[in-house]
This record gives C-alpha cells, sequence and structure tokens, in this order.
C-alpha cells in the first residue's frame, strides 16, 4: 500500500504509451553510453587537451556533481512546465554536450560540456519514474521501468568497449560526436510520440526532501544509498582486482566485463515478472547475494573459471535490482514519484560516490580483501534496512 492517497483529480494514463517508453529508453541508452565514454578514452583525451589522466578522470566526478544538484532542484526549477517540453530540452542538451566534448579546443570546454551531460542525467533520471507512470496502465508501469533499466544495463555495457574500439578509427572526439546524430533520433522520436505531461503536482517549498516525512520512505532511501555504496564499493576495483589477483590478461578483462554486462540484460528480462508479482525478494534478494559473491571472490579470486562464474551471477543480480527499486517507488509514492526520483538520483550518485571512496582507501590501506568485504558488510545492511522499510506502516 502506498504511503500516499490519490489525489482528488487523477490524471488518466494513456494506453497507447509504449512509443514514447521505446523513446525514452534509446535516449537513456545514448545518454548512460555518453557519461561512462570516458572511462576507456582518458588517455587519448588526456594528450589532446594537455592534462594528466587524474584530472581528465575528473570529467566522471563533474557529471555526478551536476547529476546530483539538477537532481535536487529540477521539480521546482522547472514547476509549472510540461514535462514533454522538459525532456525535450534535457534531450537537446544531451546533444549540445557532445557537440562541446566533441570539439572542445581546451579542457575548461571539456569539463562544460560534462557537467551538461551531468545536468541531463540527474533531470532525466529524475523525471523517468513519474513519466513512465504517466505513459502506460498501471499494471505494466513496472515492465516500463525495466524497459528503461535495461536500456541503461546495456549502455553500461558497451559505452567502455564501444569508446575504445571507436578512437581507433575515428578517434576520441569522434566517438563523443556520435552523441549528436544519437541523440536528434531520439529527440525526433520523443517529439512524435510523448503526449502533453502538464505537471500534475505542485513542488513543496522543502523541495524533493519533503517526501523524507514518511517513515517508509526514509528508511528505503538509506537502504538504496547502502545497496549503491556496498556495490560500487567492490565493482569500482573489480578491473584491477581481476588483473592483479585473477591475473587474467587484456582479451580475457573484456570477455569478464562482457560476461558481467550480458548477465545483467538477461537479469533485466527475467526480473520483468516477479517485478509485479515478488517485488519484496526483488528488493531484499540482491543485497544479499551480492554479500556472499563478495566473499565469494575475496575466498576464490585467484581462479580465473570460478570468478568468471561468480561475476556472471553478481550481472545477473545486481544490474535489475534498479529496476526493482524504480517499481518501488512507483507504488510507494504513486502521487510524489517525481520529487521521489530526484531524491533517490541524489542518493544513488553520492552513494556511488562514497562507496567508491571508501572502496579505494582500503584497497590502498589493506588491500581488495579489505574492500570486498566492507563492501559485503554495507550491502548486509541494505539488506537489512530493505526489509525494515518493508514492516514500517507509513
Amino acid at each position: 500500500m502506498s504511503v500516499q492517497a490519490a489525489s482528488a483529480t487523477e490524471v488518466p494514463r494513456p494506453r497507447q504509451g509504449w512509443g514514447a517508453v521505446y523513446a525514452l529508453t534509446l535516449c537513456v541508452s545514448a545518454l548512460i553510453a555518453s557519461e561512462f565514454l570516458p572511462v576507456s578514452l582518458l588517455t587519448p583525451i588526456a594528450a589532446d587537451l594537455h592534462v594528466t589522466e587524474g584530472q581528465a578522470g575528473q570529467a566522471i566526478a563533474i557529471s555526478g556533481a551536476f547529476a546530483v544538484i539538477t537532481s535536487l532542484l529540477i521539480a521546482r526549477v522547472t514547476r509549472g512546465v510540461d514535462r514533454r517540453r522538459v525532456l525535450l530540452v534535457l534531450t537537446s542538451l544531451m546533444i549540445l554536450s557532445g557537440l562541446m566534448v566533441a570539439f572542445a579546443p581546451n579542457a575548461r570546454v571539456f569539463m562544460a560540456g560534462r557537467a551538461l551531460i551531468g545536468v541531463v542525467v540527474g533531470g532525466f533520471w529524475s523525471m523517468s519514474a513519474a513519466t513512465v507512470m504517466r505513459l502506460v496502465p498501471e499494471d505494466e508501469a513496472p515492465r516500463a521501468l525495466n524497459l528503461l533499466n535495461g536500456g541503461n544495463a546495456l549502455a553500461t555495457t558497451i559505452a567502455a568497449p564501444l569508446g575504445a574500439f571507436l578512437s581507433q578509427y575515428i578517434g576520441w572526439r569522434g566517438a563523443f560526436f556520435l552523441v549528436a546524430p544519437l541523440g536528434a533520433v531520439t529527440l525526433a522520436w520523443q517529439y512524435l510520440t510523448l503526449p502533453a505531461l502538464p505537471q500534475t503536482s505542485r513542488p513543496r517549498a522543502s523541495g524533493v526532501f519533503s517526501v523524507l516525512r514518511y517513515p517508509r520512505v526514509a528508511i528505503g532511501m538509506v537502504a538504496v544509498a547502502a545497496l549503491f555504496a556496498g556495490r560500487f564499493a567492490l565493482f569500482t576495483y573489480l578491473r584491477p582486482f581481476l588483473e592483479t589477483v585473477t591475473q587474467v590478461g587484456p582479451e580475457m578483462l573484456s570477455l569478464f566485463l562482457l560476461l558481467i554486462g550480458g548477465a545483467g540484460l538477461v537479469g533485466s528480462i527475467l526480473i520483468g515478472p516477479l517485478l509485479r508479482t515478488r517485488l519484496q525478494i526483488t528488493l531484499v534478494g540482491p543485497p544479499l547475494a551480492m554479500a556472499a559473491l563478495a566473499l565469494g571472490l575475496i575466498l576464490l579470486g585467484a581462479s580465473p573459471v570460478v570468478t568468471a562464474a561468480l561475476l556472471v551471477l553478481w550481472g545477473l543480480i545486481s544490474t535489475p535490482s534498479s529496476a526493482a527499486w524504480w517499481t518501488w517507488l512507483s507504488r510507494t509514492l504513486p502521487e510524489d514519484a517525481e520529487a521521489g526520483g530526484g531524491l533517490m538520483v541524489a542518493v544513488i550518485q553520492l552513494a556511488i560516490t562514497l562507496g567508491a571512496a571508501l572502496g579505494g582507501g582500503l584497497v590502498d590501506a589493506s588491500g581488495y580483501a579489505a574492500a570486498f568485504a566492507a563492501g559485503a558488510v554495507i550491502l548486509l545492511a541494505s539488506a537489512a534496512l530493505t526489509a525494515a522499510a518493508a514492516r514500517t506502516k507509513t
């Protein structure tokens, strides 16, 4: 049961909104691919812009920071504006970001373009759950949200290897430039399929934090934070772990990473029916399973075969966990999904940053086992908090 009562004036959901959902999914894929392209392009970017690789790596940090800020403010900044118009503007900004980065004459313009993609990430994801809930019938919302997260999983899987591949032929600037035509296609598709989406609720003075007045939401957000912090305390350092502990070469490393991404896509497909019938299992189960897998990597990570099997399970379980929490949000805050979405995006981005920082500190101080063990403990805390949120009445 939701923590909110239905509003007096219920806006009917369109019955033919799947075309718009597909358009938004393509936009998500382009957006996330653009966000993570620098991961595999830091060396040529640094050389071309005459900065260190560490400075070039701030391209990821700056986009994350602007995503947090935008997710917290966009509901109030765009108060009263048709959500269709906001989505079209955000998609246009994604195109502009790609062009700014591709033609950046110096590091300042490059970072400005990366900040702009952060604005799009924060704004788009903040509105995604609320938008999908208005595009399709209520019983189809979990499937639509899972489709969006499937696009996310696909982009996360292919962004780094695709960027590295394209840069061999068209350079890092060419790889970023491709965001522009892909963005233009998504912009046109959204323009043709998105219906008018007038804002149905007025943002409160307290902004996105207003939803924290519900104990279930407050506990749930802490559980989400623990899930992503624990996950990225491990996942951020998976590549060096595989190179130094499992001792795989470059070709095997690419295979391992593709296995994780492929398993994530399969998991996103398989979880669909469970989101409708067994949502609580899809919320509590993944952090418990990921904690066990983290311990398995600590104990058995020297074996390439065992590690590959553990990582396939990791991808299968971890990737669709995002869809489970967005479904939880749509059911818990059906009339305030936009504010809840903004807060969840901010929570996830901050959790990823803190989890990665914690993992990095532990790796430097005590090794991979310490970082992975800390991630496991945080994931267990997430499972406990999720169970507590489910028992909370309001």
